[in-house]
């Protein structure tokens, strides 16, 4: 049954893709035709549908896309981006290594990518493009980068995997052959997750050195000017508070990441309309008619998918697949290229948080039999995991650029390859050296 399920599911996706059917309505056809092959009640197809977007995180994807709408009419992005613009300098691809760290910083407020591209990407792909940006270029850097969302803390996917590990504990004869084990907790995985984070930001800095090197993106010609930006800072005061005032509340614990997306956009709103009175009504009606616009886009894919992953998960497909490699060797290296290579592709059909609950269970196991430090497996099964929203067809990062940006998928894509590419190679580097992930949690005497 198994088989044909696959056969069946794959089979017409891949046929309607060829067919030139759009990605959302491939996977909810396929979706469909595979319910009705099964004899389920196509009732459940909608409860499951509507389901995926009643989770209270998923709030803050609307909300942050509202709050960098705001910002933009509201005149806090065009001096959050002077600021960007003067930092950078005469620095080759300046824009995209700002896009890059605006994403981790904007990570830190909303524990989501899709949430951290829609916040950043308001932002920064409009004012990259009129730099001189490619187009396609500036939606593929803010898709790749918006997956730090989930790997810097508060992250809501690291979150889910302290709650699917909550309870297993090492084998004995694992403890024995390796010793101890860092014991997994939601604080110890947020602590673990900053370096993997700014190794990973690294990375997508130097391909987008390379990049714009390559495609001649170079900054201002004047170079550097410390009154320059010492004006660009003291005009943009207001908009610099923005982030400091939603990460003080999460970290003081006055609101969630979620909550933070609201406060963000009273905040906007204060600050544009009693401080630099640039928001005025028809602002404000054209940023919702954007914000309703772009997530009604995300969310339809969102509903689709999430019936295509139910379906691989009821058939134990994703199980069946991990416990058949896994299998195959001993050796800790090949066991770690087939993990993330697998995460790899089960990212790309997969939403992250119904991946982690599936799999957490089945390969935690094995990454115990391996002498895996369960924390380290976590991080890097986010990482991984994290790249599936710059890869089609699930790409939730790349549908937020491409609506941004007013281009394909399929463009958006293709400049995306080298930012996944080298993101995958940080990912082997995080794994193969997992002090890179436990050295400080162990520091801080967790």
């Amino acid at each position: 049954m198994e088989n044909e399920i696959v056969t069946i599911l794959f089979g017409s996706f891949l046929v309607l893709l060829l067919i030139g059917a759009p990605i959302t309505v491939a996977l909810g056809v396929a979706s469909l035709i595979s319910f009705l092959y099964l004899d389920e009640n196509p009732i459940k197809f909608v409860q499951i549908a509507f389901t995926s977007v009643g989770s209270f995180p998923l709030m803050a994807l609307p909300a942050f896309i509202l709050a960098g709408a705001l910002m933009e009419a509201a005149g806090i992005s065009k001096r959050l981006i002077n600021i960007a613009e003067s930092l950078a300098g005469p620095f080759t691809g300046g824009m995209g290594a700002a896009t890059v760290v605006g994403c981790l910083f904007f990570g830190a407020i909303s524990g989501s990518g899709p949430a951290t591209t829609a916040a950043v990407g308001m932002l920064m792909i409009p004012a990259m493009i009129q730099r001189g940006y490619d187009r396609g270029y500036a939606s593929a850097v803010t898709a790749s980068a918006g997956g730090l969302g989930i790997v810097i803390p508060p992250s809501i996917p690291l979150v889910i995997f302290g709650i699917a590990a909550l309870g297993m504990v090492p084998p004995p004869e694992a403890v024995e052959k390796f010793g101890t084990f860092q014991s997994v907790s939601i604080p110890v995985l947020f602590i673990a997750g900053f370096v993997p984070a700014f190794v990973i930001a690294g990375s997508l800095l130097i391909m987008n050195y390379i990049l714009s090197r390559k495609h001649g993106y170079t900054g201002m010609t004047e170079g550097w000017s410390a009154r320059n930006i010492l004006c660009e800072l003291y005009r943009g005061f207001w908009s610099l508070m923005a982030p400091v005032v939603i990460l003080g509340g999460i970290y003081t614990g006055w609101f969630t990441p979620t909550e933070a997306a609201i406060v963000a956009i009273f905040y906007t709103l204060f600050v544009g309309v009693f401080i630099y009175r640039e928001l005025n009504f028809d602002s404000i009606n054209r940023s919702l008619e954007t914000t309703t616009w772009l997530t009604g886009r995300v969310l339809l894919i969102l509903f689709t998918a999430t019936v295509f992953g139910r379906l691989l998960v009821e058939n134990q497909i994703p199980a069946i697949i991990a416990n058949g490699m896994l299998s195959l060797t001993d050796n800790l290296y090949i066991i770690w290229t087939l993990i993330i290579f697998f995460l790899l592709f089960v990212g790309m059909f997969m939403e992250t948080l119904a991946a982690i609950l599936i799999l957490a269970p089945v390969m935690l196991p094995v990454a115990y039999s391996m002498g895996i430090d369960p924390v380290h497996f976590g991080v890097v099964m986010i990482c991984t995991l994290g790249i599936g929203f710059q890869t089609p067809p699930l790409g939730e990062n790349l549908f937020i650029a491409s609506g941004i940006s007013n281009i394909s998928i399929e463009t958006i894509s293709l400049r995306a390859l080298p930012f996944a590419a080298v993101n995958t190679i940080a990912i082997f580097i995080i794994a193969l050296f997992p002090q890179l992930s436990l050295w400080l949690p162990r520091m801080m005497g967790y």
